[in-house]
């Protein structure tokens, strides 16, 4: 029956299908050509692709990723100044001369009589005559300020703009962005940041910082340190935020020795000396007051004969271009009052660098001075003479008072002001150190000591 196998039934074979390879025809000239062409296209275009995607993706690469594996930058250092001799110092004397035993003294007298040569007018009169008699002219003034107005100018592209925006409220709570202009002149830089010093008065309770650069290239700036003893703070601006040519064009000054600045220098105001940023003017220093206690510190400054605004960012410069000083209103007098007062760089390079790095200044918190020798031999001992401790500071806290004597500041020996501000550049804040002072009592002096927390400017 259909359908059901039989046992006794052989097995159908099976049979083989037929099997046909079916080949292509070979390439034609024409589609050889067609496919080279195909193929060199294809990697022209993957070329360029990647080009482009290159130069998307390079400045975000460099922002993120080669930011990030250069967190360890080498920190801001910024030489010290030593402070010069005056010119005015005695020349050591000439050893004398044993004369020829043929030859005595007042031979060798006449013989220099006849030998020096008959007098003249000294250069000096030549000169001054030569200047009173000749009569200058407007281009001989143009001539003179010229060369003085190309470093103004090349000084310029290191000021920048430092806009801060506080948001506010008005009488019936509606939100208002409060902003200030401010002059901050470039003066460091590393491979990740610029560094900008500005007035305090910039920065303070900004919610945002905007920095403008001389190309007109606005981006944000970040609080690095401020010093509320000097007025004065640290803006950092991110390198990979600006474009090439900003970072060509921006340039850093250089801090000059303000040591050596003398009465009568020609200098120069840039930054803000009219209350407008980018603008300048020029005078000269009628007067370097030294020795001007401050805290911690002992400084100089430069009075000028030339406009400053303190307030919106003013910065002395010298004939070289170098920043000597900034424009300070602390310590304006009446006896100053036609004066631009100029606190001297020089006094303050150790705490630029503390700030440039982010690191706090330390503060102690006292004026003092450091004991002369006639103060000494009437029996007050060496070391630094407490005139002020300031209100509510490290040192006022700790219970050491005015007429004390700092002689020891943790292990270091203090005998003079330079011992004292050595031994505070060495100090952190929250470090906890022991103070020895000298105080005055009924027939001596008695040796106290006192732990101080250091805190911070």
């Amino acid at each position: 029956m259909p359908g059901i196998n039989n046992p006794d039934q052989e097995p159908r074979q099976k049979r083989p299908f037929i099997r046909e390879k079916v080949e292509r025809p070979p390439l034609t000239r024409r589609q050889i050509i067609g496919r080279v062409f195909m193929f060199v296209f294809i990697a022209v275009l993957g070329g360029a692709a990647a080009g482009v995607s290159f130069a998307v993706a390079r400045p975000l690469a460099e922002r993120y990723l080669v930011q990030e594996e250069t967190t360890e930058s080498i920190p801001v250092t910024i030489p010290r100044d030593e402070e010069t001799q005056s010119t005015q110092a005695t020349q050591p004397s000439q050893p004398s001369q044993t004369l020829p035993p043929e030859t005595t003294e007042e031979e060798t007298s006449q013989e220099e009589t006849q030998s020096q040569p008959p007098e003249t007018e000294p250069i000096e009169d030549i000169l001054q005559s030569a200047i009173e008699e000749y009569q200058y002219t407007a281009n001989d003034l143009s001539s003179m300020y010229s060369s003085l107005k190309s470093v103004v100018t090349e000084a310029d592209k290191g000021i920048v703009v430092v806009h801060s925006v506080k948001q506010e409220v008005d009488w019936f709570d509606n939100p208002v962005e409060v902003s200030g202009m401010y002059a901050g002149v470039i003066i460091a830089s590393t491979s990740q940041e610029l560094l900008i010093l500005t007035p305090e008065s910039a920065v303070e309770n900004a919610d945002s910082i905007k920095v403008t650069f001389i190309d007109n290239t606005e981006t944000d700036g970040t609080i690095k340190q401020i010093d509320t003893v000097s007025g004065m703070a640290v803006v950092s601006v991110d390198i990979y935020t600006l474009g090439e040519s900003t970072r060509e064009n921006a340039a850093v000054l250089q801090l000059g020795n303000s040591y050596s600045v003398r009465q009568g220098d020609l200098v120069a105001a840039i930054g803000a000396p009219s209350g407008n940023v980018h603008s300048s003017t020029y005078g000269f220093i009628s007067y370097v007051l030294r020795n001007v206690q401050v805290a911690d510190n002992s400084t100089r400054l430069l009075f000028a004969d030339i406009k400053g605004n303190g307030g919106a960012g003013t910065f002395l410069i010298n004939i070289s271009g170098e920043v000597v000083g900034w424009v300070t209103d602390e310590y304006t007098s009446e006896q100053s009052t036609n004066m631009t007062t100029v606190m001297a760089i020089s006094d303050y390079k150790t705490n630029l660098e503390k700030m440039s790095n982010g690191v706090p200044i330390p503060y102690l918190g006292i004026k003092g001075q450091e004991v002369s020798t006639a103060m000494n031999e009437s029996g007050m001992p060496l070391g630094v003479y407490v005139a002020e401790c300031i209100l509510d500071s490290p040192v006022y806290n700790a219970g050491i008072q005015n007429g004390d004597v700092i002689v020891k500041l943790g292990d270091k020996t203090i005998a003079s002001m330079k011992d004292y501000q050595n031994g505070m550049e060495q100090l952190n804040r929250g470090d906890e150190i022991t103070v020895v002072v000298q105080r005055k009592g009924i027939d001596e002096y008695k040796q106290l000591e006192y732990q101080v927390i250091v805190g911070a400017r």
